[in-house]
């Protein structure tokens, strides 16, 4: 059950709600209060199979000096919108699962976790705290991660290289299409490319801005030169790359001949059966593999090369995100409720019966490490591997890209995918796009 129809900017954030369906709780108030014999808060959060439902009540097993009052958005009402309003009713919620863009919007009413910084980044995969953190500041806690780029189907690869596949022999761009001849050789369509807005403008597209550099500073002022005209795209060779490899994909798309269909369940379906060798999307298509009659059984992902250096930065790492955090507030909670807000987090991506709740009910990648629960998603080895190498795409300015980025810039993309306008046209309709924001 979707929180609402439709497909929320960031790494397939309405997807992972959507995997999180929300429980509604009509009786939940959402103010946090001093109880008789202990402390009460709020967390607002989404449900799915009541597995938070099932948390609370754990932990309060343990503390019951705790109580823990679950507010879940309703099905069919946006999640956060209905945080928006608690937020402008002074009424907003101890704690809180937000979205990147939503923390940095609310930051200033939520707790600085400076406190807690030390401890989260001895447990967490390297890289994970510093990709979280708004404007130097650590105010929200990690718990899932995201990963996405080159899927690929393993039996469908072997069986046209004749061997066993490497993805770490793929460097640049002609070593994939040395890949994709060998593979269209074999009977078997290369790659298969969704064509929703979304997954173009929001999942591809990014990648221009994140590879700007390792520093998501660096890449943050790139966005404030888009808005100031100030960035030649035409003369930017990350976005170029990028660009080379799409039409690399486009000439060996599964549905070249009607590539803006866009069905999610039927593209990932076809992949999971190995109509396709490869397909650019993330773990998130898991929770459609998985249940497929007659699938196929391994699954890895790789890097998507944006050139033929094998050096330059995005060749051999993944882009990764941690698209939900848990947050505390600062306006309206006492410090008691802070603490008991903070000692609930830790329980969730720490204990064994958290963890499992996470990875084996909820199907998440947590990036921690040492973790107690092994997952069935067949891609998540695969990106937990590169996080902990080290090999990441730090997707840290994600939170800056405008609410409307997707949708306006992924129809820009559809039309380049469709050839209905040329490289010069796209990057004609880009430039306008972020020039735009400038008054924004």
């Amino acid at each position: 059950m979707k929180i609402k129809a439709g497909i929320k900017l960031g790494i397939c954030t309405a997807l992972l709600l959507s995997t999180l369906a929300a429980c509604s709780n009509k009786d939940a108030s959402p103010g946090a209060a001093q109880s008789e014999k202990g402390v009460k808060i709020t967390f607002y959060t989404v449900d799915q199979n009541n597995a938070f439902t099932d948390l609370v009540k754990a932990y309060q097993q343990e503390r019951p000096e705790v109580k823990i009052e679950l507010l879940n958005a309703q099905a069919g009402t946006d999640y956060i919108q209905k945080y928006e309003a608690l937020q402008a009713s002074s009424n907003p919620p101890t704690a809180a699962m937000l979205e990147q863009q939503t923390v940095l919007k609310f930051k200033d009413t939520l707790l600085d976790l400076e406190s807690e910084k030390a401890k989260y980044e001895k447990l967490t995969l390297p890289g994970t705290i510093e990709r979280n953190l708004f404007e130097g500041k650590f105010v929200g806690v990690p718990w899932t991660t995201q990963g996405y780029g080159l899927l690929y189907n393993k039996r469908v690869v072997e069986e046209a290289i004749g061997g066993t596949f490497d993805p770490a022999s793929v460097k640049t761009r002609n070593d994939l299409e040395a890949l994709f001849k060998k593979v269209e050789a074999a009977g078997k369509a290369p790659v298969l490319i969704h064509g929703s807005d979304w997954s173009l403008g929001s999942h591809y597209l990014s990648l221009a801005y994140g590879l700007q550099s390792k520093k998501v500073e660096d890449n943050r002022n790139f966005l404030e030169g888009l808005k100031k005209g100030s960035v030649d795209l035409s003369g930017n060779p990350q976005f170029n790359g990028l660009l080379d490899t799409f039409d690399l994909l486009k000439k060996y798309n599964l549905r070249k001949n009607d590539p803006i269909v866009a069905d999610f369940n039927k593209d990932t379906i076809d992949f999971a059966k190995g109509n396709a060798a490869f397909y650019f999307m993330g773990d998130w298509a898991w929770s459609v593999m998985d249940p497929v009659e007659g699938r196929d059984k391994q699954f890895g992902i790789m890097p998507l090369p944006i050139s033929n250096n094998p050096d330059d930065y995005g060749n051999q790492e993944i882009p990764v995100l941690e698209p939900f955090l848990y947050t505390i507030d600062k306006t309206r909670a006492t410090p008691e409720q802070q603490e008991a807000a903070k000692q609930f987090f830790e329980w969730m991506v720490t204990s064994e019966q958290g963890q499992n709740s996470i990875i084996s009910k909820m199907g998440l990648i947590m990036p921690y490490k040492d973790l107690k629960v092994k997952g069935t998603n067949a891609i998540s080895p695969s990106i937990s591997n590169y996080v902990k190498e080290g090999k990441v795409i730090n997707l840290g300015m994600f939170k800056f890209l405008p609410g409307d980025h997707y949708a306006k810039l992924g129809a820009s993309m559809q039309k380049y995918l469709i050839n209905k306008i040329d490289r010069k046209g796209f990057i004609k309709e880009m430039e306008s796009y972020w020039k735009s924001q400038a008054v924004n």
